[in-house]
């Protein structure tokens, strides 16, 4: 059955929507369904892309290409709607770059069904529920009404008061009275009869987006988050003026953030801004005129502003499903933030926040919840499912505030979190959706017989896939670990289990590794333990395992659907050890980062119990898990590395500033500190002085876990970031250009084969350029959707002949280094590249990563990609390439 996958999108979630499309692109089982990619750009052209882009980290890597784009000397990354003048023809070969270009009348001839992974405007309003409608296809989730009341904020608020489901205190701001009139006068007046603390939104986005808690009295505060739900700043003169050219290009790419800024184009006094390069000259020249400030607003602003009372409480959010007998709430998740607002950041990047569910709340309260957000699913003529979100307040009452017809599908959403809790894995929801999404569109009467005949067509494949498992190949997903990586490592783990778990040649099993350097515990777990939020929240809930009644009395309700969909091994925790693990896997995909896992201590556990594993060995592990003695060793063998050193505990504590000394002695600053064996940019610093050489020395050599508030605030540390505590850590020099007329800091992947002679040989991808926003490359750039700038290939010239032979000759490069190191299975490489006036390519290698990230938006998928690897057939050579390393080690 073909599924046309709809993702991307007009609204400001569409880098979001992107990911969820890749999600449910991996994650549809793959021996009954055909996956379709429909790529929306953000000017509505329905695209079918070829599949490698699929894999990109953010649309703005790909859409448009480089060779479309006008020149920007300060690297500014935008949407396609910021080429001026953009006709036709010139879309159409735009779109020709990526794919092809259909109309609504061709779906039909393309796929069998929608899903809709699309989000706000145009995707979840009734827009594209009456398109496919119109031309008779099948859609994901609910129809047209629900849909167009549940985009917009303040429509939802007459539903949800004259439903009583809630009575929050509100106010309508139109823009018009915004801008012409007072705005003191009229915070008194919110100030009055909602109080503070007061929520100002933009009513048609989603995903936190134009939403501000405001706590104070503060008229002038008060007026910028207004203005921010409007999509309009103000730039003053004595400001813009003040900016260094850096602080400009900083300020320009975060209004450039289609979910933070304004996005573009821009306008003021009807003049339409395309791009950030032109805003740039604008502002320039109006404050050289003698203007004192100028204001600006996104061509896609809101006409109005909501604002509403604060509710004191528990968060939570509930996704309701159709049953075979009716409406099925989920178990409600409660939302535990560090602050109040629960914002786009929290939402999508892993470790942010903790999902407890069920929430914390006595039995009672709980039904009461999952019975109000039925309620309001029928209300609202909701179809298949909703996410409907609310408080639980702090005078015991409830309160729903935002219905939701798509939910986000990023691989940690509540979409897949709450439905792993009655039993079903990603790809057997995603079936779950399809088939009942059939069902519901058959009851309209339109078209219903050939529908008819699709769903009993698919209801017999799905009967078939309870005895497949017998023939599968029993991955061992290792995942999780002790380090500050092993929330990467869930993330990578899980990423692995959903490609595995749609396939079917593998049946993936998860394995939880915990513990500490004294001793392993192994857990085989549960798919609803393995979408927990982070790798503490899985181990705390191993620990403290119990049966919730809520929970088990949701699973007697979803009965006929789980019977149906679920072919999973195990439902509860299993404390095994290595020798049992090699009694109920085939092979073991290490997803562990960091130590224990890239250090070769798992390796050697499984050697010992004959499980084959993908990587390298534990001699080439135990190698590259130190970054300061592989380069010393790449050094020998003529490669250029940045100047290091390693500072020892016991010398620190014995004269420190004999030690801070004799690093200012070798290094200038700023320099680069780091652990020497962790990844993922782990306590990676850009050391500026000495005051942060002393906090970060501190801070690595602590005794005790929690930091010291005032020096992570001297390191500007983020909330949540880890700092490991070491008995080392190590220096170096801050590569740099050093008078090379081209320097970029790549990544590259490689892939080892073995030839007729069982010889191993690399296949090096094309290495990804990565840009950093800030001092050095940070967690969320690496590994979440929407957020890093990778570009692949890597931009080694303009011209392709040029391009072609340094590529070759880093490539050359990387394939000598994996050799050295005696890598083998797969691993990731970052490097600096320099590029000199004569021709000469010079390659600094700052780390090898044996088991790198996996996650899905790692980009080594980008590489691998272009070499016609899909996410999954990568995954499949790494484990094609262990079991056959270990079968011919034992005939040998």
């Amino acid at each position: 059955m073909k599924i046309g996958i709809f993702f991307g999108g007009q609204s400001r979630e569409r880098e979001i929507s992107f990911a969820g499309g890749r999600t449910v692109y991996d994650n549809l089982n793959k021996t009954i369904f055909e996956p379709v990619p429909i790529f929306v750009d953000s000017l509505g052209n329905f695209i079918l892309i070829d599949w490698q882009f699929i894999y990109k980290g953010t649309i703005r890597d790909f859409y448009p290409p480089l060779t479309f784009l006008p020149p920007s000397p300060n690297g500014f990354q935008v949407y396609i709607e910021s080429l001026q003048n953009l006709s036709r023809e010139l879309q159409d070969e735009i779109i020709g770059s990526i794919g092809k270009k259909v109309q609504p009348e061709e779906f039909k001839g393309l796929f069998d069904f929608a899903f809709l992974a699309l989000h706000g405007p145009f995707g979840e309003d009734g827009n594209i529920q009456g398109l496919l409608e119109w031309y008779g296809i099948p859609y994901s989730g609910s129809g047209i009404l629900p849909s167009a009341i549940g985009v917009n904020k303040i429509i939802q608020k007459e539903y949800l008061e004259s439903g009583h489901f809630q009575d929050v205190k509100h106010l309508v701001i139109p823009k018009k009275e915004w801008l012409t009139g007072d705005g003191g006068v009229l915070f008194k007046d919110l100030v009055k009869t909602i109080g503070l603390p007061m929520v100002i939104k933009a009513p048609n986005q989603g995903s936190s987006i134009g939403v501000n808690i405001l706590q104070q009295n503060d008229v002038d505060l008060f007026s910028k988050l207004v203005d921010q739900s409007f999509f309009i700043k103000r730039i003053l003169k004595n400001e813009w003026d003040r900016f260094s050219d850096e602080e400009k290009r900083n300020f320009l790419v975060s209004l450039t953030d289609i979910r933070e800024g304004l996005g573009f184009p821009l306008i003021h006094e009807k003049e339409v801004i395309y791009h950030p390069e032109a805003l740039w000259k604008y502002l320039n020249s109006e404050f050289s005129s003698g203007k004192s400030g100028v204001d600006l607003t996104s061509l896609n602003s809101e006409e109005e502003v909501l604002v509403e009372g604060f509710i004191k409480g528990k968060e939570f959010s509930c996704i309701v499903i159709e049953g075979e007998g009716g409406s099925i709430a989920l178990p409600p998740t409660e939302i535990v933030k560090s602050k109040d607002l629960f914002d786009y950041r929290s939402k999508y990047l892993p470790g942010v926040i903790r999902k407890v569910t069920p929430i914390d709340l006595p039995e009672e309260a709980i039904e009461e919840i999952r019975s109000r957000c039925v309620d309001l699913f029928r209300t609202l003529h909701c179809d298949v499912y909703a996410r409907i979100d609310g408080f639980y307040s702090t005078d015991n009452k409830i309160y729903l505030t935002d219905p939701n017809t798509t939910s986000g599908m990023m691989p940690s959403s509540f979409f897949f979190h709450q439905a792993a809790e009655i039993g079903l894995n990603p790809s057997q929801f995603l079936t779950y959706i399809i088939r009942t999404s059939l069902a519901s569109r058959i009851k309209s009467g339109k078209d219903n017989s050939r529908m008819s005949w699709i769903l009993d067509d698919l209801e017999t494949k799905i009967r078939s896939l309870h005895n497949q498992s017998k023939d599968q190949i029993r991955v061992g997903v290792i995942l999780g670990g002790y380090s500050t990586e092993r929330h990467i490592s869930v993330e990578s783990g899980r990423n692995i289990y959903q490609k595995l778990s749609s396939s079917g040649k593998y049946l993936p099993l998860p394995i939880f590794l915990s513990g500490n350097n004294s001793g392993y515990e192994l857990h085989a777990i549960p798919v609803n333990i393995l979408l927990k939020d982070n790798a503490d929240d899985i181990r705390d809930k191993i620990k403290n395992i119990r049966k919730s009644p809520v929970i088990e009395r949701i699973k007697e309700e979803g009965r006929d659907l789980t019977e149906k969909y679920v072919t999973e091994p195990i439902d509860h925790p299993i404390r095994i050890d290595f020798e049992q693990l090699s009694s109920i896997i085939d092979v073991a995909f290490i997803a562990l980062h960091g130590r224990p896992g890239e250090d070769g201590a798992i390796q050697l556990e499984l050697e010992k119990v004959g499980i084959p594993y993908n990587g390298s060995g534990p001699e080439s592990s135990g190698i590259t898990i130190d970054k300061f003695g592989t380069k010393e060793i790449l050094n020998e063998h003529g490669f250029t590395i940045a100047s290091q050193y390693m500072v020892n505990r016991s010398e620190f504590r014995n004269d420190r500033e004999a030690i801070f000394d004799k690093i200012e002695n070798m290094f200038k600053y700023p320099f680069i500190a780091k652990p020497s064996d962790d990844g993922c940019s782990s306590a990676v610093k850009k050391i500026k002085n000495r005051q942060e050489l002393i906090a970060f020395s501190e801070l690595m050599f602590r005794n005790e876990e929690p930091l010291d508030p005032k020096l992570a605030e001297i390191l500007n540390l983020k909330n949540n970031e880890e700092i490991p505590i070491k008995d080392f850590f190590m220096v170096e020099d801050l590569i740099e250009a050093q008078g090379a007329d081209h320097f970029l800091e790549i990544t590259g992947g490689l892939l080892t084969k073995r030839n007729a002679k069982n010889e191993i040989e690399y296949e090096i991808f094309e290495p990804s350029e990565t840009l950093a926003t800030g001092e050095v490359l940070s967690l969320e750039e690496k590994f979440l959707a929407g957020e890093g700038q990778n570009i692949t290939p890597a931009r080694f010239s303009t011209n392709s002949i040029e391009q072609r032979r340094i590529s070759e000759k880093v490539r050359s490069d990387l394939n000598q280094i994996a050799r050295i190191l005696k890598i083998e299975g797969y691993a990731r490489i970052d490097a600096f590249v320099r590029i000199y006036g004569d021709g000469k390519v010079e390659t600094i290698v700052i780390e090898a990563n044996s088991l790198p990230g996996m996650t899905p938006a790692t980009c080594i998928f980008h590489q691998t990609a272009l070499s016609g690897y899909k996410p999954y057939d990568f995954i499949d050579a790494i484990l094609e390439y262990a079991m056959r390393s270990r079968k011919s080690e034992v005939e040998n």
